[in-house]
């Protein structure tokens, strides 16, 4: 049972307000995390500008979606993690990668060291070394993408966390 309401732009106060009537005229209506998150306009406002930033990321798709079901299993959110397993379904991954990826790992070695590095900064990014660097960058990855992972990481933080303590679940 959600521990937050939902907010419209109608019962929303101040920049809360405008944040949802923008995004209700532009899409025509809001999910419910970004409804309940109305509360704070600090929240919703940083996690627009976030979810806005990540669009211009170089890291390929169906690397962050990967990343994002490896981190959501780890944080216990489900609504995100469904949403994450459906848009790596729309991308065309197979079964049996998005399996692999709940499991936080990959067929493709390259894949699963990129995984195990968006893994390893939610968990512990100070035990990223050097070596960690010198493999992705051996599989191809260029620096904004190694950047890019904690962006994604942190999008997956914001919005799991979020989720939990709203009391948001799947219905």
């Amino acid at each position: 049972m959600p521990r937050l309401s939902r907010l419209t732009p109608e019962t929303a106060t101040g920049a809360s307000r405008d944040l949802l009537a923008e995004l209700v005229d532009r899409h025509g209506s809001v999910g419910d995390m970004v409804s309940t998150m109305a509360h704070s306009p600090a929240v919703l406002g940083g996690y627009l500008q976030l979810s806005r930033a990540m669009r211009r990321t170089k890291l390929d798709r169906k690397i962050s979606e990967r990343i994002s079901i490896a981190v959501q299993v780890e944080q216990g959110c489900g609504l995100c993690l469904e949403s994450h397993v459906a848009a790596a379904r729309n991308l065309g991954i197979d079964e049996s990668e998005i399996e692999l990826a709940w499991d936080g790992t990959s067929a493709d070695p390259g894949m699963a060291a990129i995984i195990a590095l968006g893994l390893q900064v939610y968990r512990e990014p100070t035990a990223i070394t050097d070596e960690q660097f010198a493999t992705l960058r051996a599989y191809g990855y260029r620096d904004r993408e190694i950047a890019d992972v904690v962006g994604v990481v942190a999008l997956n933080v914001l919005t799991g966390a979020f989720n939990l303590l709203a009391g948001l679940t799947l219905d």
